[in-house]
């Protein structure tokens, strides 16, 4: 057990963490929270699947897509404001989901869904810039 006059050790920043709590290479965060994105629209799309968790193997691939979601937006918001980090996440899933809807024929294609989606990916690229 530590003395607590010594200080305790979860209150001491990590090696890597700079004066105001964040970490350092905000590169790998915004890696993290990009593909943690795409797991997102995985977990959104097998969740359509699951026909309410009666279908196997569809709800697996929810709650497995869904652990790593979850996991890599906790990682990434380690290094990255809450705000902007999850309103990115919420972005690249959103698209990701359309966009896999369109690829695979569920959802019609048409000019103004694209231009909202290209929308929302400037935004989301404006809020990588301010960042």
């Amino acid at each position: 057990m530590l003395n607590p006059s010594e200080g305790f050790r979860t209150r001491e920043p990590y090696p890597e963490a700079r004066q105001d709590g964040r970490r350092k290479g905000p590169a790998m965060s915004w890696l993290i929270l990009i593909v943690s994105g795409l797991f997102e629209a995985v977990w959104a799309t097998a969740l359509g699947k699951t026909a309410g968790f009666t279908r196997l193997w569809p709800s697996a691939v929810f709650f497995v897509a869904l652990a790593v979601s979850m996991a890599g937006l906790a990682y990434a918001m380690r290094g990255l404001p809450t705000g902007t980090a999850y309103a990115v996440w919420v972005a690249v899933g959103a698209v990701g989901t359309v966009v896999y809807a369109m690829a695979t024929g569920d959802e019609a294609i048409s000019p103004l869904k694209v231009l909202f989606l290209v929308g929302i990916i400037g935004c989301v690229v404006g809020l990588k810039a301010v960042s």
